[in-house]
């Protein structure tokens, strides 16, 4: 199953502050062992919200706002999509993010079209 990773912002990130060293390295082990294991198909950081626009279609309308966006918790900072066996793989993998304090990671299986796994999310809820 093909799960999407949402990095979730936080203030820092909003302010376009760069992980201490130590992060980085932690962060760039932890890459390292989830592509080794086959896990990791891509992912990116992203630019605070002070640098993206949202659109929200009111009616016939589309109506767009320029960010920054004021509620942090709702703003994604980075992403990326895994391949793993369950969910459960997908959280024992998470757990072992490397992660500021306060920060959250929230996952998504992506929608496959195949039987299988359409029947696996189907018995899940």
């Amino acid at each position: 199953m093909r799960v999407m990773v949402f990095i979730k912002a936080t203030k820092d990130t909003e302010a376009g502050a760069m992980p201490s060293p130590q992060m980085w390295h932690d962060m760039e082990r932890f890459q390292e062992e989830i592509t080794q294991a086959g896990v990791l198909i891509t992912g990116e950081g992203l630019m605070p919200s002070s640098h993206g626009v949202r659109i929200l279609c009111s009616g016939p309308e589309h109506v767009v706002t320029d960010g920054p966006f004021s509620e942090t918790k709702e703003i994604v900072a980075g992403y990326s999509i895994w391949e793993v066996k369950s969910m459960a793989e997908a959280v024992a993998w998470a757990k072992r993010c490397p992660m500021p304090e306060g920060s959250e990671i929230e996952l998504r299986p992506l929608f496959m079209y195949s039987e299988e796994e359409v029947s696996e999310i189907v018995s899940q809820s």
